[in-house]
């Protein structure tokens, strides 16, 4: 399995980096928060409760992710221009933090890896979806910087938010990503930790490239 695993907090610019390192490598691309987003966003439009976990792991079980390029489908259904949505973005957490509906994504993440090399980000990659992956890299920034970065983001996709709320739903995300008792978060012991409070993307890009490279 030719794979690279990138994992971090909420808006340390993963998906970003990964996106670029996959295009400089000629490698698929996954971003395993979208499966998430999707079993969210299912669950929303299947009417079943976010507490319910139970139901949100059948959800999961009974459902198929497939990677199209660089689109998203569920069952077939191409789903990439609903994952941002507000409901599925109030909701992705929750969903995300079920034991159940992580352990029925894992093999699918594990699959879509068998059929390509992959750039694959998340918050538990390196640790256990792919922890056999050749090069490990976990992304980090201070809450604010991430905040900072995240506000913008939003700000730039033409909807309003107070920049207070966001510092607070990031640090809100770290303390459930942290805490989970499946797979949380963490860096994995072979790990590359690189800190990007003063690196734009690019720069990242180029190091995890240079990493790559330097193992082949």
């Amino acid at each position: 399995m030719e794979a690279v695993a990138i994992d971090g907090p909420a808006a340390s610019g993963k998906s970003t980096v990964g996106r670029d390192v996959a295009e400089r490598l000629g490698f698929g691309f996954l971003d395993t928060g979208s499966m998430y987003r999707a079993a969210a966003l299912w669950a929303i439009r299947r009417g079943v409760d976010v507490s319910d976990e139970a139901g949100l792991t059948a959800l999961a079980e009974s459902v198929r992710m497939d990677l199209d390029g660089d689109r998203l489908r569920v069952d077939g259904v191409d789903v990439t221009d609903w994952l941002r949505m507000p409901n599925v973005e109030r909701n992705v957490s929750a969903v995300s933090a079920v034991a159940g509906v992580r352990r029925a994504l894992v093999p699918q993440q594990r699959r879509i890896a068998e059929d390509m090399p992959i750039v694959m980000v998340g918050r538990d990659i390196g640790t256990v979806v792919l922890a056999d992956a050749r090069v490990k890299v976990y992304l980090d920034a201070t809450v604010e910087i991430r905040a900072r970065r995240r506000y913008a983001e939003i700000m730039g996709a033409g909807m309003d938010v107070d920049p207070g709320h966001v510092l607070w739903e990031i640090a809100r995300r770290d303390r459930v990503d942290a805490g989970r008792a499946d797979s949380p978060l963490a860096v994995a012991e072979d790990a590359v930790v690189i800190h990007t409070n003063d690196l734009d993307a690019g720069e990242v890009a180029s190091r995890i490239v240079d990493l790559v490279e330097g193992r082949q």
